[in-house]
């Protein structure tokens, strides 16, 4: 038997404004979602391609929850970008808040940044190249 990891959950206070945010400043598509009502809860699966060989990030709504403590256990998502710089940027003009500028990472060379979602969630940018 071989193992995969499928996705990261993130519960969040505004369904389609983190769709949004993930989709459009991150390039990430909206590949499912489904509303269960009896349980009261949407789910949206977002990703770079096909869950068959792609992790995804599920972001989950609870109706009438609008705001999460992120906890103390959480630390990021990370994703891999050309240009960690050039990438800030846009995400700034866009309204993101970076919380780490553009640099090498302590210790080491490779150039992360650090930007938060709309929920709070931190997410690390990675130069990849």
């Amino acid at each position: 038997m071989s193992y995969r990891y499928l996705h990261t959950m993130l519960r969040v206070g505004d369904l389609d404004r983190s769709v949004k945010f993930y989709t459009e400043l991150f390039g990430m598509k909206e590949l499912r979602r489904r509303d269960v009502p009896d349980g009261k809860y949407t789910l949206s699966f977002l990703g770079y391609g096909d869950e068959a060989t792609h992790t995804l990030l599920e972001l989950t709504y609870n109706y009438g929850v609008d705001k999460y403590d992120i906890g103390t256990g959480f630390g990021h998502l990370a994703i891999g970008v050309p240009d960690v710089a050039g990438t800030c940027e846009k995400l700034r003009a866009a309204g993101a808040k970076i919380t780490r500028e553009p640099g090498p990472v302590k210790f080491g060379t490779t150039i992360i940044a650090f930007v938060e979602d709309p929920d709070g969630y931190k997410i690390e940018l990675i130069q990849r190249a």
